[in-house]
């Protein structure tokens, strides 16, 4: 079955992450577009901001609420005060993430749970409190997933950070078969390179984020990078064109092409990125966790 959506001035639009990087931009740009936006993350103060520049901009913003979207609770009460005051949401985009790499070696266990609990079930709680209402409702819509360039080929040092965004890609190739009969689109959005403060904070573990030879790293990542803004360009490209791989950058389009296509090449690649990697950054390698005792 087709999707059905209503036009960009008639949608409440509902983003997480909406407080900087991609969610920020995407939220802007939506609002500028005529639907309602609304927003939740982490950080309040900046969340407010985003909403209060939204509203300069002639843009309508409904609900604002600052929320931790791993708290399932929280969720659910967000989720029952936004249902009451305006409905069903018509388009509901899961963006809120963090990023955190490192080796099996050297990665915490603390981290490993973190990245699942905010970037895979985050966003399953955000799914299972919004999309029923959706159904209920019978208009139709569409669910975006942000996952990763990491949740499509074996990045380097990404096994953490690739469990979660795999799985909400897992979720997301199933629910688009799932709510087709109900007329909801999905999008499984799979950034490259962005250039977003996750740049400035990522972790990996076993590195010295301020040694030269990190921070030459991340500034040739950067100079690769595309800008917030163009990549909620793409988002909001995909989802209005009803688009279920949604590629922020060329690179990673290719990437996927091959590896579905001649896994020889994909695979020689992989093993070239890797060699790369542990070249420019060999402390990775030899760090480890602190042994427990006891």
């Amino acid at each position: 079955m087709s999707r059905r959506l209503r036009p960009a001035p008639d949608r409440e639009v509902f983003l997480t992450g909406a407080a900087s990087g991609i969610g920020r931009a995407t939220a802007e740009l939506v609002a500028s577009h005529g639907s309602r936006v609304h927003l939740t993350d982490r950080n309040g103060p900046q969340l407010d901001e985003v909403a209060a520049g939204i509203r300069r901009s002639g843009g309508r913003v409904g609900l604002v609420e600052t929320a931790d979207i791993a708290d399932h609770d929280a969720m659910h009460a967000l989720a029952t005060r936004l249902t009451a005051e305006y409905g069903a949401m018509d388009v509901v985009m899961n963006i809120a993430g963090i990023a955190a790499w490192g080796t099996v070696s050297a990665m915490p266990h603390e981290t490993w749970r973190r990245l699942v609990e905010i970037n895979l079930m985050g966003p399953i709680h955000v799914i299972e409190e919004l999309v029923p209402p959706m159904i209920d409702a019978r208009r139709g819509g569409h669910l975006v997933n942000v996952s990763s360039a990491a949740g499509i080929i074996g990045m380097p040092w990404h096994a953490g950070y690739s469990a979660s965004k795999f799985g909400l890609r897992g979720v997301s190739e199933v629910l688009r078969f799932d709510l087709a009969r109900d007329h909801i689109g999905v999008s499984l959005v799979c950034p490259g390179g962005v250039d977003t403060g996750l740049t400035e904070t990522v972790e990996i573990a076993g590195v010295d984020n301020a040694s030269p030879r990190f921070r030459k790293a991340r500034e040739r990542f950067r100079s690769h990078a595309v800008s917030p803004e163009q990549a909620a360009a793409s988002i909001v490209r995909g989802l209005e064109r009803n688009r279920y791989w949604v590629y922020t950058s060329p690179d990673i389009r290719m990437a996927h092409l091959a590896q579905r296509y001649f896994p020889p090449g994909y695979s020689a690649a992989m093993h070239v990125l890797n060699r790369a990697a542990n070249r420019a950054l060999p402390d990775v390698q030899r760090a480890r966790r602190p042994e427990v005792q006891g």
